[in-house]
């Protein structure tokens, strides 16, 4: 009727024969680089966070700029029509003329 006190505290938890303080302590230096590593996987995520949205933003820029750059363009077209610069040029007192142009020679010396 001998129950044995030391086999009964290891056979309800056989992992403490693993992790005991010899162990935990010759491992310290592994177990801080591996804490090194989450917290380099952590800062990692958060860049690439930022990164995308710098990404985002600058995508959206270029939209606006592209729209932006269409809408000059076309008015310029429209406005360096003939027919618009003839509008444009009558309150100066400008009009097209019926004449052929002449042309200008220079005297050879």
């Amino acid at each position: 009727m001998s129950v044995p006190t030391a086999n009964t505290n290891n056979s309800k938890n056989p992992l403490k024969k693993v992790f005991n303080y010899q162990w935990i302590t010759g491992n310290m230096n592994f177990f801080l680089f591996l804490c090194f590593l989450g917290v380099l996987y952590i800062a990692n995520g958060h860049v690439a966070d930022k990164t995308i949205r710098n990404i985002s933003k600058t995508e959206n820029e270029v939209k606006q700029l592209q729209y932006e750059y269409k809408t000059l363009k076309s008015e310029v077209m429209y406005k360096s029509e003939e027919a618009q610069i003839v509008k444009q040029a009558e309150p100066l007192g400008l009009k097209v003329s019926k004449q052929m142009p002449q042309r200008l020679q220079l005297e050879k010396r």
